[in-house]
């Protein structure tokens, strides 16, 4: 079975993505890679592409690619709280013809009734899902305990590959305790350099992607989300596209 990939914008820099106008230019590089969508970080928007989010959604779509969203914030407050700018992000996904739309997961606490969520999501055209970050939050504890005790919410999760480095995990146990709820995989390659860990494209890392992506679902979209940089951008988007699609479970 080979997977979708998906290509994270951000996989080409916040500097470049603002030197080319926008997220919409790399909507052309995306599609000709062969890709099968793009997920959007509403963290890159500029003023322009905020104030038209339906033509970029159309844009998307006329390039063939399924449209992703990722909004930089958390799905729970300080307070325990559902973010409440939930119905605002729900419009823009609506507006992106988004069929993922992607937070971490913030402070949540045990014991949330999660049935106002999953009445506030039926009919959505998209699927909601919370994602590791590399903050306390995104720690395989914390996550743990949120999909098996608030799984009636009706979310699944991206699954951050790299990130549990950051916050100490190991990502192979991650792995073997969160696949049942895992819909969308964030494939991340790091590096630790001096104090801290740094995403790396695929050829440059050691085979941890690789053993990882083994214990996780298949048929659930591959998102790219480690730096794609080069002379040719086409190219070398289509190069790891190929790759994270052949490559087995």
């Amino acid at each position: 079975m080979k997977s979708e990939v998906i290509v994270v914008t951000a996989a080409y820099g916040r500097e470049q993505i603002a030197a080319l106008g926008g997220q919409q230019a790399v909507i052309p590089t995306v599609s000709a890679a062969g890709a099968d969508g793009v997920e959007i970080r509403r963290e890159l928007f500029n003023e322009k592409e905020l104030e038209n989010l339906s033509g970029l959604g159309k844009t998307i779509a006329e390039a063939g690619l399924a449209a992703f969203y990722s909004i930089p914030e958390a799905l729970f407050t300080e307070a325990g709280e559902l973010n409440p700018d939930l119905d605002r992000h729900f419009a823009e996904a609506g507006q992106l013809l988004a069929q993922r739309l992607k937070y971490s997961l913030g402070h949540y606490r045990p014991g949330f009734d999660g049935s106002g969520l999953r009445e506030k999501l039926t009919g959505q055209p998209f699927q909601l899902v919370v994602e590791n970050d590399q903050t306390e939050y995104g720690k395989l504890s914390a996550l743990k305990r949120y999909f098996q005790d608030g799984g009636e919410t009706g979310t699944s999760m991206t699954f951050d590959m790299g990130n549990w480095l950051w916050v100490g995990d190991d990502p192979i146990a991650a792995a073997e305790c969160l696949t049942p709820y895992v819909s969308y995989i964030h494939v991340k390659a790091a590096r630790r350099e001096g104090n801290g860990w740094h995403a790396v494209a695929l050829d440059e890392a050691d085979n941890l992607w690789r053993q990882t992506l083994a214990l996780l679902p298949a048929g659930v979209p591959r998102g790219i989300e480690f730096p794609l940089e080069g002379e040719d951008l086409v190219a070398v988007t289509r190069h790891y596209v190929e790759l994270l699609r052949e490559e087995k479970p």
